[in-house]
């Protein structure tokens, strides 16, 4: 088997469940539903997976399904491959061991199936493009040069893409400014205008890098909102890489918590307690519960208490 070997989804973890070689057993390990006509029954598929960069092994052992419509975190400490897993999805980075499918394909070869938001970055405040075309590069960025007046189709073709860029503004609330400069929005504003342009093709799968990252609580909550609509309202697959779990814990189906180098998945109040992540972190841990419903993990590598915002240096305070 070469080093991206793939397959198509089906075995014997249920969908949604990750699992590692080396880790405790997946709180979920009920069969999956076999494979129907109608498509794959799950929409990310990994078996034994292991991604190794520049002679390093990021994570091994990692089998995982997400079932199509379901909302997933990807959480876990700083280096723990996180982003790795997002782009081995994608098909960027390639599996030096194990199988994979997306969507029921390869990965890499899911296409504009796939929306993609990596990870953020602000734009400087004297940019002038407006939001909407921002989010209109998302069906046609991979076009060169000015529209010429041509056939009606095409016309009846650059009418559609206008509607089609109105729904997904629409969508995420984002219609009042999308016709500002994007250096002149704020860092919630940007960040739904790029969730817009992730969209604006339609995809069946949303992969989004930290998308919360660098907002404010408010803009946290109003962002983690928006996406679990989509997902619930349109019936599209998100994963979502999270520093802090806790602004989307209380819409999450499950969550793909990654440390030293294994996985474990499953339902939120089933993966971050105490006993678990005691036995994939190998030393004890314990979680916290706070007064408002959400969670601290107390003793892994990473302070507990804040986290770094590592656009701005700036610290914040973890909830």
């Amino acid at each position: 088997m070469n080093d991206a070997a793939r397959s198509q989804p089906g075995g014997p973890t249920e969908p949604g469940a990750a699992t590692s070689g080396h880790a405790p057993p997946s709180p979920t390990t009920t069969p999956p539903s076999p494979a129907t006509s109608e498509g794959p029954t799950s929409a990310v598929c990994f078996r034994d997976a292991a991604v190794r960069l520049r002679a390093q092994t990021i994570w091994s052992g990692v089998s995982l399904e997400v079932a199509p419509g379901e909302f997933v975190a990807v959480v876990g400490p700083n280096g723990a491959g996180k982003s790795t897993l997002i782009k081995a999805i994608l098909g960027v980075h390639a599996l030096s061991h194990g199988e994979a499918s997306v969507l029921g394909l390869p990965p890499g070869q899911a296409g504009r199936r796939i929306g993609y938001l990596p990870q953020r970055r602000s734009f400087d405040a004297s940019l002038r493009v407006r939001g909407v075309d921002i989010v209109r590069l998302g069906l046609d960025g991979n076009r060169w040069g000015t529209p010429l007046p041509v056939a009606d189709r095409f016309r009846g073709s650059r009418r559609r893409d206008r509607e089609r860029v109105a729904e997904v503004l629409e969508l995420v609330g984002a219609t009042s400014y999308a016709t500002r400069p994007i250096g002149q929005t704020s860092g919630g504003e940007q960040q739904r205008l790029l969730i817009a342009q992730a969209l604006v093709h339609d995809p069946e799968l949303l992969l989004l890098d930290e998308p919360l990252d660098s907002l404010d609580l408010p803009n946290q909550a109003a962002i983690a909102a928006v996406i679990s609509g989509i997902c619930r309202d349109r019936g599209i697959t998100v994963l979502i890489v999270a520093h802090d779990v806790n602004p989307i814990l209380s819409y999450l189906d499950r969550v793909v918590y990654l440390a030293r180098g294994r996985a474990l998945s499953g339902p939120p109040s089933e993966v971050i307690t105490s006993e678990t992540l005691s036995q994939l972190y190998g030393t004890p841990i314990e979680v916290l519960h706070t007064s408002d419903g959400g969670l601290v993990v107390v003793g892994h590598p990473e302070a507990p208490a804040h986290h770094s915002d590592r656009h701005t240096g700036r610290t914040h305070e973890r909830p």
